[in-house]
């Protein structure tokens, strides 16, 4: 044997080498994880909640098919007592499905990976996310392991695209924030619309006004913290309050649209449907989520596309009162707790804390119904709308949280989504809403 074949044999040696890794990894992310999910925080309020939808659902025909699923937390105790709840029920259901514990936390990178490496899908309700959300954001994007959050932190999302974005296309890791109440009605309402606009005029609305219409069921404790964390960021740093007032934050493509995006931060009144306007508390994130799932689905909805968020509060003078009040209500929040003294005294005394919430009762009563005002170049209009049947901050965020997560594992091949930060309406769109109509109470609707 020469030289040359030695050499050649030494490449084609390497080749098969290098092939066979990729092979591998590909093979552990796929398919030889021994997890399909691992709900990271269960312990949590919205994580108890979540992990029982799951035990219950996965335990269900409806599933289609097994899922090899754990939870995971810091805490052993906690969980091996949820770990008994949640085995007992499915017992109870004659499902051979048990739920295995994993110890991890934030503040140790080791015991993230070796978490994020076992499974293909990690569900985080770990808030607030400014404060504890990158390190496994950061594990996952090394990893290649997806991931599905709830948060309602854009300037959050932004630093976590300009950290990991990179790493996350590399490693195949598909990130999808903001998967409850903020912003799935919103982001997927918005989706809808546009589908439907399309297949009555051929075109897309160029403008559409979401309006929550009713609402039953109040701000999760989880949240309030999380706004806490932006109010006190935005105090202390003046470019968070530019990144804050920036439309398309979210939108990281080199020629961002530059239309001017209208916003509903004081009282206002509809003439059209003869309502007062509030402003909606959750319409800084749901507004960059609908933008930049524009960006990721080509700007199907147009370079000039228009969106806003607004509450409807009722006619005549006390709807005007109520209207005022919302919006006062707002700014002095946002006033009390960008300053050190008044947010502690806030969130000691005042404000639901994170990890308390309603009773199953109040989550069960609960309901939102959302509109959405659509109109095309030509004035062509179309109305839709988005209802769910559970308190929107625990019942319904928690089923379309397990929902999205499952989408993700079994829906959504690497084929069809690589690696990167998503939106759930570009990444999931028609899949994910049909399972959130099956299996969340969610129904998208066109209004006559």
């Amino acid at each position: 044997m020469d030289n040359t074949d030695i050499d050649n044999t030494d490449v084609n040696v390497a080749k098969e080498k290098k092939n066979a890794t990729i092979n591998v990894e590909k093979s552990t992310k796929n398919s030889e994880r021994p997890y399909a999910l691992v709900l990271y925080g269960a312990t949590s309020f919205v994580g108890q909640i979540t992990a029982h939808y799951l035990a219950n659902f996965l335990s269900d025909k409806k599933s289609q098919e097994k899922v090899i699923w754990a939870i995971a937390g810091r805490d052993e105790a906690k969980l091996k007592k949820l770990q008994t709840e949640l085995n007992a029920a499915q017992t109870d259901r004659d499902s051979n499905v048990k739920v295995d514990i994993i110890i991890a936390n934030s503040n140790d990178d080791a015991s993230l990976d070796e978490m994020t490496t076992q499974t293909k899908v990690i569900i985080s309700t770990v808030g607030p996310y400014l404060k504890y959300g990158e390190p496994l954001i950061k594990s996952c994007a090394k990893n290649g392991t997806d991931y599905v959050d709830l948060t309602g932190e854009a300037i959050f999302i932004k630093d976590m695209m300009d950290k990991y974005q990179d790493s996350a296309q590399k490693s195949g890791a598909r990130i999808v924030n903001s998967c409850g109440f903020d912003s799935i009605p919103s982001d997927l309402g918005v989706y809808f619309t546009q589908q439907q606009a399309k297949a009555q005029f051929d075109k897309v609305c160029d403008v559409i006004h979401m309006r929550v219409k009713a609402v039953k069921g109040g701000l999760s404790g989880g949240t309030i913290a999380s706004m806490a964390t932006i109010f006190e960021e935005v105090g202390q740093h003046k470019e968070r309050r530019q990144q804050l007032a920036n439309p398309y934050l979210l939108n990281d493509d080199k020629n961002v649209p530059d239309t001017r995006q209208d916003n509903v931060n004081k009282p206002i009144y509809d003439i059209e449907h003869k309502r007062w306007l509030a402003p909606f508390v959750m319409a800084s994130i749901n507004t960059r989520i609908v933008h930049r799932s524009n960006q990721l689905l080509g700007y199907e909805y147009g370079r000039a596309f228009k969106y806003d968020e607004a509450m409807w509060m009722q006619d005549g003078v006390k709807g005007q009162l109520m209207s005022v009040g919302m919006s006062v209500g707002i700014v002095g929040f946002a006033t009390a707790m960008t300053f050190k003294r008044s947010r502690e005294f806030l969130s000691n005394h005042v404000l639901t804390k994170s990890g308390d919430g309603p009773s199953q009762s109040d989550q069960d009563n609960g309901y939102f119904d959302i509109r959405f005002f659509g109109s095309t170049a030509n004035n062509e209009t179309i109305v839709t709308k988005v209802t769910g049947n559970k308190d929107p901050g625990y019942g319904s965020t928690s089923q379309m949280l397990a929902q999205a997560a499952l989408c993700l594992a079994q829906d959504i091949t690497q084929e069809e989504v690589q690696g990167g930060f998503w939106t759930p309406a570009s990444a999931m769109g028609e899949k994910l809403l049909t399972r959130l109509e099956s299996h969340a109470g969610l129904r998208f609707e066109v209004v006559d």
